[in-house]
Order: C-alpha cells, then sequence, then structure tokens
C-alpha cells in the first residue's frame, strides 16, 4: 500500500491547514503525539444532515492496545454529536482483524450491503472532459 501514498507534507499543510478541508485531532502521552484522526464533514441526503467521515486514524504501533484510539473515536463521536451531525462513518481494509474486532468493540456496524467506488488519474481527467 505505501505504493499508493503520493501525498507530501507541503500538500497535507496545504489541504488540511491552508484550505481547510478536513481536520486533525490528536492525542498525546506525556506531551509527545501518539495518535491522531483525520476527518471532514460529508451530507446524507437520507438523514438529512451532515456526517463526519473519518478518513484516517492512525496510532504509532508501541502505543497501540492502550486506549488512544477509542480515546481519539469518543472525542471524534462528541464532535459529531457537538455538531449536529447523524452519523460517523469510516472504511477498512477487509483483510485488517485487528481493527474490525476493535470497531466491532465499539458497537460500529459494517456496511456490508455499499460498494466503494473510485476514480481516479486519467479515469477521471477522462470523464471530466467528455
Amino acid at each position: 500500500m505505501s505504493d499508493d501514498v503520493v501525498a507530501t507534507e507541503e500538500l497535507l499543510r496545504e489541504w488540511i491547514f491552508e484550505k481547510q478541508k478536513a481536520e486533525v485531532i490528536f492525542i498525546l502521552d506525556d506531551g509527545r503525539e501518539v495518535g491522531f484522526a483525520l476527518f471532514f464533514h460529508n451530507f446524507s441526503t437520507f438523514m438529512g444532515r451532515a456526517g463526519i467521515y473519518l478518513e484516517d486514524l492512525f496510532v504509532f504501533p508501541e502505543y497501540r492496545g492502550k486506549g488512544y484510539g477509542k480515546k481519539l473515536l469518543q472525542e471524534l463521536a462528541r464532535i459529531a454529536v457537538d455538531r449536529g451531525c447523524g452519523r460517523l462513518e469510516w472504511a477498512c481494509l477487509d483483510w485488517n482483524k485487528p481493527s474490525i474486532g476493535f470497531y466491532l468493540s465499539l458497537n460500529a456496524k459494517p456496511m456490508d450491503e455499499w460498494t466503494v467506488y473510485r476514480l481516479t488519474g486519467d479515469n477521471l481527467k477522462n470523464l471530466a472532459i467528455e
């Protein structure tokens, strides 16, 4: 999967902090950043209100299993509730069994009836000019 990563620090700074297209919360241990959650608002016409989409949840390996991921999701849930959002959702790779187990332990429900589609690169550009 690392071959798929093309983001640079400059791009992340531009899109997250300058253009403000996403938000990020950090979790600290003794003043050191040990994890983060990057998210943005989406909208559901079914619900008639905004939701929050969690793009990335990351905790450094040496801090996993210590409750930091849960604390990040708890804070994200509080943000969603405070902002009147109808849901918090995210995607998880189907082979990531530890994360799936973690999400299920929080009572998150998999969305088995949905399939995610994506256009990137030339396919995206070609559709845009048709």
